[in-house]
C-alpha cells in the first residue's frame, strides 16, 4: 500500500464528489423515518386500528418517496440549468472579449497570493488549453466532481426514503396499542441514529453532532405528531 501511494501520492479520497447524491440521500432517509414514523404515529394516537395505521403508513411510504424524487430531480434540474447558463455566458464574454477575460483569471490568481508575473502567466497558460474550463473552474467555482446529477439525486432520494420508511412498520409487531407505538419510537430513533452516523461516516466529518442532530431533530418530530393525534382522539375528530 506504501509503495501504491509513492507511486502516485495525490491519490487522495475527498468526499466532493459524493456530495450530490449524499444529501438527496441522507435528506431521503430522515425524511423518510421521519415522515411515516411521525404519520403511523399520530394515527396511532388518534386511536386507529391496527390495519389504519398500517394503510397509512404505506400510503404515506408511496407518496412520499415519488414526491422526493420527483422535488430532487426538480430542484437539481434548476440548478443544471444555472450552471449550463454559467457556462454559455462565459463562453460569450470569451469570445467578445478575450483580454478583458484573461485580465480577470490573472487578477483571481493574484487575490489569493500568486505574484503578478506569476499570475499573468498562469492565467495565459490555461487560456492557451481551455479558457472556457479555466474561467468555469475559478471564476465560479463549477467542477465535475460538484456538477448536478438529477437523475442520481432523485433515484438516491427515493430508495433512502423507501428504506428509512419501511423501518416504523417494524414497529407494528409490538403487541397492544401502546407497546406499538413506543417501538415504533425506539426503532425509528435508532434508525435515525445509524443514518446520521453512515452520513457523518461517508462524508469524513466527526459523527457525534450529526447523529444528535438528525436524532434531536427526527424527536421533536415524532412527539409533535403524537400530540395532534392525541390532541384529534381527545376532541373526537
Amino acid at each position: 500500500m506504501a509503495f501504491f501511494h509513492l507511486l502516485n501520492p495525490h491519490d487522495e479520497s475527498h468526499s466532493a464528489g459524493r456530495a450530490g447524491w449524499l444529501r438527496a440521500a441522507v435528506l431521503g432517509a430522515n425524511d423518510g423515518l421521519v415522515s411515516i414514523a411521525s404519520l403511523m404515529i399520530g394515527l396511532a394516537a388518534s386511536g386507529a386500528s391496527t390495519s389504519v395505521v398500517a394503510t397509512g403508513g404505506l400510503a404515506g411510504l408511496s407518496a412520499g418517496a415519488l414526491a422526493m424524487a420527483a422535488g430532487e430531480y426538480v430542484s437539481v434540474s434548476s440548478q443544471v440549468d444555472i450552471e449550463n447558463a454559467d457556462r454559455a455566458k462565459e463562453a460569450r464574454e470569451l469570445a467578445e472579449r478575450p483580454e478583458a477575460e484573461l485580465a480577470e483569471l490573472a487578477g483571481i490568481y493574484r487575490d489569493r497570493g500568486v505574484p503578478e508575473e506569476l499570475a499573468r502567466q498562469v492565467a495565459e497558460a490555461l487560456h492557451a488549453a481551455d479558457p472556457l474550463q479555466a474561467h468555469l473552474r475559478d471564476e465560479l467555482g463549477h467542477s465535475e466532481q460538484g456538477a448536478a446529477r438529477p437523475l442520481q439525486a432523485a433515484l438516491a432520494s427515493a430508495a433512502s426514503f423507501l428504506v428509512g420508511g419501511l423501518v416504523p412498520f417494524l414497529g407494528l409487531l409490538g403487541g397492544s396499542s401502546a407497546a406499538r407505538a413506543w417501538l415504533i419510537v425506539l426503532l425509528t430513533l435508532c434508525g435515525l441514529a445509524v443514518a446520521g452516523l453512515l452520513a457523518a461516516r461517508a462524508a469524513g466529518t466527526g459523527v457525534l453532532r450529526p447523529t444528535l442532530r438528525v436524532v434531536v431533530g427526527g424527536g421533536l418530530a415524532m412527539a409533535v405528531t403524537a400530540a395532534v393525534g392525541q390532541l384529534a382522539q381527545v376532541s373526537g375528530v
